[in-house]
């Protein structure tokens, strides 16, 4: 057999957290056993789907880095094929056409709850051996319904949470095309689930209920019935249901906001799935080690700080060049234009080990193409008069220093010794001239990553003169 996952999503909504985890497993499931992961966008929705959702969605699912080998499909490019099959259910007797009112049905809800039952279709349209059915009221458009197996339970071994059942006397005969022949919901993943050949079904498990209309439907059909599993619900940091305040945002705000498609993967990877203690991994990796038995059927909680500690780890791992141009790219949404003059890939090397995401790199790259202009207690605290004397003294040396880290490093001492300074008193009203701040990194590599003009330049600027 050969593995053939997918991942549906509705584009009413961004690519959030959680369906991002789902598109990851289902992904690395097919790639750990060379199948096929398949795509497809059920936008049967038409009220809610738009297509800067479906965008939102082929955005995010690019950005992870999540490639689909066949897709994506668009559920309401196969309405014909729908027609056919409940054509073909109906000719069968698995499907009927029902023609109860709204009203009627409203009604008969509310006496099943005052009764204290569940509510659910009463099968009055249904056919049965011996049974007259009404005469079709005039002016009615049917609906048509499943005929779902009345007797026995539908049963699945779920490959998260173990063994599920549903006794089929409490599903009713289910609804699979409107009155206006438009098929519902659970109806369109069947078809396609098994048109697709899918295998393996792995998705949240808000879907459990609909997995056993699903399977009888599948079963009526004559399809092979996949083997499903259910992902528990992502919690937020406080323990309580996901929500925009604690990750369930857009995919893309993410990237948005600083963090690498790297990590997010590698953390989406580890909530609710385990591989001992591990807990730093590439892709490659974990599509070797990945399994479904090692899903827990428990809730997984979103820890935005575990998220912002691998975040800073594969900061220091990727290439400057590829760090570079992601500051780029922020700088250029400030307005800020990188020129020539700096090697913003020296200024990144200097930079990852101290930030957390790619929003605070960009946030250190930028005084170095943007004059900083110190607030008026930075500028009372460290550019004193003795402070400035030293700088006007550097100024001097550094006009003939060979502009390398060593000889600028040993200027700047020899200028505070000079000076009679400690090489703070010089090295800090240094930094806050150059960078409009009081720490940094090494001074010496500051100043050859700067280059000559820039740095005499802004010493001159704030000169006596």
């Amino acid at each position: 057999m050969t593995v053939r996952t997918r991942f549906a999503p509705s584009p009413t909504g961004f690519l959030h957290i959680g369906g991002a985890r789902t598109a990851l497993f289902s992904w690395a499931y097919a790639r750990r056993h060379g199948g096929t992961f398949i795509l497809r966008i059920e936008d049967t929705d038409v009220a809610r789907s738009t297509p800067e959702a479906v965008q939102a969605i082929l955005d995010g699912m690019q950005w992870l880095g999540l490639a689909h080998d066949e897709g994506p499909f668009y559920q309401m490019q196969r309405m014909a094929r729908y027609k056919e099959v409940i054509g073909e259910m109906l000719a069968a007797g698995t499907a009927y056409h029902c023609y109860m009112a709204k009203e009627e049905l409203d009604a008969l809800r509310a006496e099943q709850e005052a009764r204290k039952e569940k509510p659910r279709y009463d099968g009055r349209w249904r056919p049965e051996p011996g049974k007259t059915l009404p005469q079709p009221p005039a002016g009615v458009p049917p609906v048509v319904r499943f005929r779902n197996p009345v007797d026995g339970v539908v049963a699945w071994q779920d490959q998260v949470k173990g063994r599920i059942e549903f006794a089929n006397s409490e599903l009713d005969d289910f609804i699979i095309a409107r009155g206006d022949g438009t098929p519902t919901y659970n109806f369109c993943v069947v078809v396609d689930d098994r048109d697709m050949g899918i295998t393996h079904v792995i998705r949240g498990d808000d879907h459990v209920n609909n997995t056993p209309r699903q399977i009888n439907l599948l079963q009526a059909l004559g399809a092979p019935v996949p083997a499903y599993g259910h992902l528990s619900m992502i919690l937020g940091d406080d323990g309580q249901k996901l929500s925009k305040r604690h990750g369930a945002v857009s995919v893309m705000q993410y990237d948005d906001d600083g963090y690498l498609p790297e990590a997010v993967l590698n953390y989406l990877a580890r909530l609710g799935w385990s591989h001992g203690d591990e807990e730093v991994f590439g892709m490659e990796q974990f599509v070797q080690w990945f399994d479904l038995d090692h899903i827990t059927a428990s809730a997984a909680q979103f820890n935005t700080e575990k998220l912002n500690w691998l975040n800073a780890h594969y900061l220091k791992l990727a290439e400057p060049q590829r760090l570079a141009a992601e500051a780029t790219r922020r700088l250029a949404r400030q307005g800020v234009t990188v020129d020539g003059g700096v090697d913003v890939a020296s200024v990144v090397a200097l930079y990852r080990d101290r930030v957390a995401n790619l929003n605070e790199l960009a946030d250190a790259v930028h005084p170095f193409f943007v004059a900083p202009q110190p607030g008026a207690e930075l500028r009372a605290q460290h550019l004193t008069e003795t402070a400035l004397k030293g700088l006007g003294a550097l100024r001097e040396r550094l006009l003939s220093c060979v502009w390398q880290a060593a000889e600028l490093g040993q200027a700047v001492k020899q200028t505070a010794a000079e000076s009679g300074l400690k090489m703070p008193q010089l090295a800090i009203p240094l930094r806050v001239t150059l960078l409009g701040l009081p720490q940094s990194p090494s001074i010496d590599a500051v100043l050859q990553v700067m280059g000559r003009e820039r740095v005499l330049a802004r010493l001159a600027a704030v000169l006596p003169v």
